[in-house]
């Protein structure tokens, strides 16, 4: 199984509990969006994941098995963490080469996923003349060398231009669609919601939400539409007696607090009612999270 298991895992630094067990389970098939506010223990449990540091207590494992325990663990496992920690010095190549190396990969395989990646032509330049797009392109290749069930990244649209944020979203996607699994870590909300289907939410190292996309935002959102029509007055009526209020809000459109578009659209249809414009609101991703995460950012800016 390509399945991430985290069960009670506790991390301390000191009198600091960056992480507090927490649990939970990150599945195949599907991209699953893993955010929290800084200081939320969103890269301590990735670490911890990884074996590049000890829990305190509990357990992190990949399929049962712990990263430590994998044979040639690219093979199972790809990472993103940090795309600054290639050597400037190598060249692109020689830097996925010498990972190939030491698990056992094709040198084939190299030039494929610096192909994929989009920097197939700077494959012989070294990494210090990389912006910060290629070395993020470079990382991405890296955690993609062995052809891995399951993908960890940390922000892998930063630094990208328009086409390599649209590139990594639906390379995300086809990973998740081919059985992988697929954990990503973001701030970026409008992104995010482009291209995760499940979200696991953490705030002070603990677990505040383990649950899809769709009903995170619908548990944060009171049901509105937004309305055109020719006829409020005769609307307004119209809805009064199902007990529902017709609100105006601004350029010539019309909310209705606690109701669906399909509902709307039926009563307006059933009077002959005409509609313009007719779609329900919801919450953004952003504006969910906000709501979840108010009381558990460690670091807030002071409104003015």
């Amino acid at each position: 199984m390509n399945s991430i298991e985290i069960r009670r895992l506790t991390k301390e630094y000191g009198a600091t509990r960056a992480v507090d067990r927490l649990g939970f389970d990150v599945l195949p098939g599907r991209v699953t969006g893993f955010l929290g506010p800084n200081g939320a223990g969103k890269s301590t449990t990735m670490r911890l994941l990884l074996g590049l540091d000890r829990p305190t207590s509990g357990t992190a494992t990949i399929g049962g098995r712990a990263f430590t325990d994998l044979t040639e663990p690219l093979h199972h496992v790809g990472a993103l963490l940090d795309a600054q920690a290639a050597h400037g010095g190598r060249t692109g190549r020689d830097h996925l080469l010498a990972l190939a190396a030491s698990n056992r990969i094709p040198v084939r395989r190299v030039d494929e996923v610096m192909e994929q990646a989009g920097i197939g032509s700077a494959a012989r330049k070294r990494i210090k003349t990389y912006s910060l797009g290629m070395r993020q392109r470079l990382g991405i290749a890296a955690a993609l060398l062995g052809d891995p069930g399951v993908l960890l990244l940390d922000e892998p649209t930063n630094g990208l231009d328009p086409e390599g944020i649209i590139w990594i979203r639906e390379l995300m996607r086809s990973l998740a669609a081919e059985g992988r699994t697929v954990l990503v870590s973001s701030h970026l909300m409008s992104e995010t919601a482009s291209f995760v289907d499940h979200l696991v939410v953490l705030g002070r190292g603990r677990l505040l939400a383990d649950t899809s996309m769709k009903e995170f935002i619908d548990a944060r959102s009171t049901p509105r539409v937004r309305l055109r029509t020719s006829d409020p007055i005769r609307l307004r009526a119209t809805l009064a007696r199902d007990g529902l209020e017709l609100i105006e809000a601004a350029e010539g459109r019309w909310t209705v607090d606690g109701a669906q578009a399909e509902q709307i659209g039926a009563l307006a249809a059933r009077e002959g009612i005409p509609m313009f414009e007719l779609s329900d609101e919801r919450a953004s991703l952003e504006q969910a999270y906000l709501d979840l995460t108010a009381d558990h950012a460690e670091f807030a800016a002071t409104p003015r």
